[in-house]
């Protein structure tokens, strides 16, 4: 198994591909610690991973908040020896549709700043840890690509660009204490789309008509992709984004 004996926490990992990683990580032998606001959901994802065997926690923890995010390290550290693998999936509430010049200062800035912070204090409090021990994985999910020329997306595509730059600077910091940062690079998972929303179908259609291989990514791609970036397996990879956009974006 490649995550055998490792401990992975998931912030946001109640929610479609915060439970699709988890899975993931448990089936590759890790211990999973779901961490998010909710924690109804957090159990939902829970009870699936623990039918299977596997062993799992939930934690009530809000990943803008540094406190929050600082004690529950601690105290997962404390109680299990180590941090191996820290990954950021909390929903950003980005507001989409609406022309960046007719939208206001707040819904533009509000992924903008959700995403910067949580994926700041989440790694922050992670590789503080990772530092002491000399090693660990810190993910990130997103990554930067071209602008979208037919779709009012607000801030959502600079958050993660952002968040790209952020991802640079930890690994250059965190790289001398054998501490890897990695993206997952995605062009939108077709399976997350709620199959009731109004044109699901066709944004289906759409995200795999921009693909080179005529498919586009699901849940379960995103949950082994990140299950494989956090193993040894991938110990050359740091400081890089893995593209898993069925060739929608050529990097």
């Amino acid at each position: 198994m490649l995550l055998e004996g490792k401990q992975a926490v998931i912030y946001g990992g109640g929610g479609d591909v915060g439970g699709a990683v988890a899975a993931a990580f448990a089936r590759e032998g890790a211990t999973v610690h779901l961490a998010g606001r909710t924690a109804a959901t957090l159990e939902r994802v829970a009870e699936a991973i623990r039918a299977d065997g596997a062993t799992v926690t939930t934690a009530e923890v809000d990943a803008l908040d540094e406190a929050s995010v600082d004690a529950h390290a601690d105290a997962l550290v404390a109680e299990h020896g180590s941090l191996d693998v820290s990954m950021n999936l909390i929903s950003t509430g980005d507001v989409q549709g609406t022309p960046l010049v007719e939208m206001s200062v707040a819904d533009f800035e509000q992924p903008i700043r959700n995403a910067m912070r949580s994926t700041f204090v989440t790694a922050r409090a992670a590789g503080r840890h990772m530092v002491r021990q000399g090693s660990g994985v810190i993910l990130m999910f997103g990554g930067e690509g071209d602008p979208i020329r037919d779709y009012s997306i607000g801030g959502f595509q600079i958050s993660l660009t952002a968040v790209e730059a952020l991802r640079k600077q930890l690994a250059s910091e965190l790289g001398p204490h054998g501490i890897r940062v990695v993206s997952l690079l995605t062009g939108g998972i077709i399976d997350s789309i709620p199959a009731d929303m109004d044109g699901a179908d066709e944004l289906r259609a759409s995200l795999v008509e921009q693909t080179l291989l005529g498919y586009g990514a699901l849940l379960e791609d995103v949950g082994d992709v990140a299950a494989f970036a956090a193993s040894d397996r991938a110990r050359t990879i740091t400081a890089s984004a893995i593209n898993i956009t069925c060739g929608a974006i050529i990097t």
